[in-house]
């Protein structure tokens, strides 16, 4: 991963271990050629021919055609362990080899029209939106600095957790993470443990908090557009959450307490060298730009003046254009007003999300074949994860609520959630009324679940990226699931008792 850490420069093993990486993908993508799910690759491109508009049928595939998508995943969570300086210095090339070894295979197979729709659908209409966005938020939330003392007690940081747990829902989860994650770190350099405030943060606030309102995470905005009520989720998802949540910050004040005790840090206060100054806020005006993000997401949702530009039977509506360019000059108009003395005392880099943007853009990429396989449904490879949750024909909302959340925990919640939204009837009305607990169960899978794993929701990368720059050392993926299956899924599962069954 990107870190503040000078690492002293070895010779590197890249030029021996990125072309097996690649060519052994491309050997896995090769022997997926003719892995269509019962359908040969003439019968394909007859059939992509015959619609005139490209498009991805996932019954066509199978369920090797993920390999890739797995492959950027394992490169996430063992490079840094098995090879750190090649990871650290290389990561955007392995993730693209990853790519690579998805799209050519891809294109021999489906065609190159296929090959180019896809990509182009991919990056115009959800990479370039979702980077846009992304680094809007990072860099309007890098600008606000909060000065004074920040000491991280047990309650002072179970408090803030609290609180941004609240705001997730207000400003979004990426937003409310952004905003209060240098703070949180800053209030605890002090401390000798920090991982587990790091981690519960992730939890928290980068996930759980946002399951109240439409703007809190993809998947409820995506249930808005779909026709579900603005504040729906907040009454039906008000008790779920907050039970969640109350247990989550519970075990952390008990956790951070007994740390807390046996390393409470030397910090000035505590040791009473100097006195507390009053907390104040250094660039005012980006919690402004915050709210004018809000509204530029908002616009696109509910703005659709039906016309825009179409680039390869890629329609990319106005909204979206207006959108993206609206948050491009959020961001310039934050940097252009708030001082860089105040960005570097805060720590700002773009070095997390130069990472994220690289590592997602290879992950959205191969994630195309999983997407397009469980949109299939019942006749795609992955059809047994779509029947078991419904019984006798009625939806088991235990089970949409943890087929949606694991699934949801390495793929992209928002169209998981839409995967199981149809699943489960596609009405609005219907869902919010006669099946209310079926909807809460997705709603929630995809919302808490996110929190499984670093690339469940990406806001958990980009805390994870700024923690380690702050010199924290964070844990590996699996070391991070240790954490979420260790705590957050047995929560999980007394919330699915307490709720879902």
């Amino acid at each position: 991963m990107i870190t503040s850490q000078t690492h002293r420069r070895r010779p590197s093993i890249l030029p021996t271990a990125l072309p097996a990486l690649f060519w052994g993908a491309l050997a896995v993508g090769g022997g997926v050629l003719l892995g269509t799910h019962g359908v040969q690759a003439a019968e394909v491109a007859a059939e992509v021919a015959h619609a005139g508009v490209p498009h991805l049928d996932g019954r066509l595939m199978s369920a090797a055609w993920v390999v890739p998508f797995a492959g950027v995943l394992l490169s996430i969570a063992l490079f840094p362990l098995l090879a750190p300086m090649v990871w650290h210095h290389h990561f955007g090339k392995i993730s693209a080899a990853w790519a690579l070894a998805f799209l050519v295979p891809f294109a021999a197979t489906f065609g190159v029209d296929l090959a180019t729709y896809e990509l182009l659908h991919t990056v115009l209409l959800e990479y370039i939106p979702f980077i846009v966005l992304l680094t809007a938020l990072f860099t309007v939330a890098g600008g606000v600095r909060l000065t004074g003392s920040l000491v991280g007690t047990p309650m002072a940081n179970t408090v803030g957790l609290a609180l941004g747990t609240v705001l997730a829902s207000l400003m979004g989860t990426t937003g409310a993470s952004m905003l209060l994650i240098r703070p949180l770190l800053r209030a605890n350099e002090h401390r000798r443990h920090k991982v587990h405030t790091v981690v519960f943060f992730i939890f928290l606030v980068s996930n759980v908090g946002g399951s109240l309102t439409p703007l809190g995470d993809p998947p409820l905005f995506l249930g808005f557009l779909k026709g579900v009520d603005f504040f729906w989720p907040t009454v039906h998802l008000l008790a779920p959450m907050g039970f969640l949540a109350a247990l989550l910050l519970v075990i952390y004040f008990v956790l951070d307490l007994v740390l807390h005790t046996r390393d409470p840090g030397k910090h000035p206060l505590i040791e009473g060298v100097h006195e507390r100054e009053p907390i104040r806020i250094e660039g005012s005006v980006n919690l402004l730009l915050l709210v004018a993000i809000v509204g530029a997401v908002l616009l696109s949702g509910i703005w659709h003046p039906g016309t825009g530009v179409t680039l390869y039977h890629v329609p990319v509506p106005l909204e979206t254009i207006v959108s993206n360019l609206l948050l491009l000059g959020i961001t310039g108009l934050s940097l252009a007003l708030t001082s860089k003395q105040s960005r570097r005392l805060n720590g700002f880099s773009w070095g997390p999300i130069l990472e994220v943007a690289k590592l997602f853009a290879a992950i959205f990429l191969t994630i195309i074949p999983a997407i397009a396989i469980l949109r299939a449904g019942t006749d795609g490879a992955l059809g047994a994860i779509i029947s078991a949750v419904n019984e006798g024909g009625k939806p088991n909302p235990a089970a949409y609520f943890w087929a949606a959340g694991i699934l949801s925990s390495f793929l992209d919640n928002a169209p998981t959630y839409l995967i199981f939204f149809n699943t489960a009837g596609g009405d609005a009305k219907v869902l919010m009324t006669d099946l209310s607990l079926t909807l809460t169960a997705i709603s929630a899978g995809a919302v808490f679940m996110g929190a499984n794993s670093y690339i469940g929701n990406a806001p958990n990368f980009m805390v994870k990226a700024i923690a380690e720059e702050r010199g924290v050392a964070m844990p590996s993926f699996f070391g991070y699931m240790a954490w979420s299956f260790g705590i957050l899924v047995p929560l999980l599962g007394l919330t699915t008792f307490v709720f879902f069954l």
